[in-house]
């Protein structure tokens, strides 16, 4: 009895210490980081503190706009579970810091396709890769990049790694760019934290389904419900954007393909832009690139449904606005004279195009800000699921399809 409790024991430490460490980017402190998961008090958040933490080994460059790949190693995967690929301008981030997701992987992560573990071997290299996308109105400078893991099958736990990055081409930018781009981060949706005693939690055998994602969503995981489950405790709320799917790469034009929708649900026929509508996805009539938005169709020009998508950033421009009548369909939020809505909103990702020079989204269950269009567009008035944009040229009002790679400097 006791020989064989003896050889379950080594087994479990051999397992134990060959938990997942991501390889690329390269993390900070590769030299002091260990493969365990956080504690579960949650003390050493976020990145694993310790001796070294934040020493830097390899300074990771990575371009606004660019793709880049998640490399792990280690065979401990736990049978995959959910990642997600977070942003925070601190370089050296403490339990304040703030982090934004920039992707999110619901099942399947680290390893795909895995009921258990895949062998014994801490420095096995994972046969699979991820791939994710800078958005490209992020602000430029030193960062750090976070992974984080949940995983699905073992004790409920919490894997962060964390990378020195440096954001490159967003220089010679006005102030009114550097503001959006600060906008952008803020619009972000915040990090995930679960199992670190939070309060947060997620179910035992199940990929956990983010309360928020963002935009940028792969579903690698089981097709049916019973693969995944809401977190539990105080963080269990209904995740948002689960009915459908959106593709990968915050419509950049670089070629990012369709994230599977989970329990057989067809992909929505429009999908909104990022929280606070800070981008605005433009069809293109070239490439061959998934949709991520299609827009609406107006009585004087006829649009071809988007097969690629051109991410365009408007610069924002906060207005107030005093409360009146509610209208009908959007909750209990309120208007102003300008046609400004305040306060909560019922239809995720709806935009409000108020008087085709300035517009707004419902994004999180609220209204946004107002913000301006930019120089020389308009968009069509009224509360739609689509931003109907266009230009304005020498021979009159004209509607704009962005060509891939041109990006937000067309409407600048």
């Amino acid at each position: 009895m006791f020989a064989k409790a003896s050889i379950a024991a080594l087994a479990l430490v051999t397992v134990s210490n060959a938990h997942m460490i991501m390889t690329s980017p390269v993390p900070y402190g590769a030299d002091t980081l260990t493969n365990s998961p956080l504690e579960a008090s949650g003390a050493d958040f976020p990145c694993k503190q310790r001796d070294g933490v934040y020493a830097v080994t390899t300074q990771n460059t990575m371009e606004l706009g660019g793709s880049y790949d998640l490399a792990f190693k280690g065979s401990a995967v736990h049978g995959g579970g959910s990642c997600q690929v977070s942003i925070t301008y601190d370089e050296t981030p403490s339990a304040s810091s703030t982090f934004k997701v920039i992707h999110s992987i619901i099942g399947g992560c680290p390893m795909k396709n895995v009921v258990g573990n895949n062998g014994e071997n801490k420095d096995a290299v994972d046969p699979d890769t991820y791939n994710f996308t800078i958005p490209s109105t992020l602000p430029a400078g030193k960062a750090t990049l976070a992974w984080t893991w949940f995983n699905k099958v073992g004790n409920r736990e919490m894997y962060m790694n964390c990378a020195p990055v440096t954001l490159t081409g967003g220089s010679s930018k006005r102030s009114d760019l550097i503001a959006r781009d600060q906008a952008s981060f803020s619009a972000l949706p915040d990090m995930f934290t679960a199992n670190i005693g939070n309060g947060c939690g997620t179910a035992d055998s199940k990929d956990v389904v983010f309360p928020n994602p963002g935009d940028s969503v792969e579903y690698d995981g089981g097709s049916t419900a019973s693969a995944t489950a809401a977190p539990t405790g105080s963080c269990a709320t209904a995740a948002a954007g689960v009915a459908s799917a959106k593709p990968t790469g915050y419509g950049s034009g670089t070629g990012a393909t369709s994230a599977v929708a989970p329990y057989g649900t067809a992909p929505a026929a429009t999908a909104s832009s990022l929280p606070g509508g800070v981008f605005v996805s433009i069809a293109t009539g070239t490439g061959a690139a998934t949709s991520s938005a299609t827009l609406a169709a107006t009585s004087a020009v006829g649009v071809v449904p988007a097969v690629a998508t051109t991410a365009v950033s408007v610069p924002t421009t906060p207005t107030s606005a005093t409360s009146a009548i509610a209208p009908a369909g959007t909750g209990a939020s309120s208007t102003s004279s300008s046609g400004a809505l305040t306060g909560a909103c019922t239809s995720e990702g709806m935009f409000n195009c108020i008087s085709g020079t300035s517009y707004q989204q419902c994004g999180s269950g609220t209204w946004s800000v107002v913000m301006q269009m930019a120089s020389g567009t308009t968009c069509t008035s009224g509360q739609t699921m689509s931003l109907v944009v266009a230009k304005r040229n020498g021979m009159g009002l004209m509607r704009h399809a962005a060509r891939r790679g041109l990006g937000a400097e067309m409407f600048n």
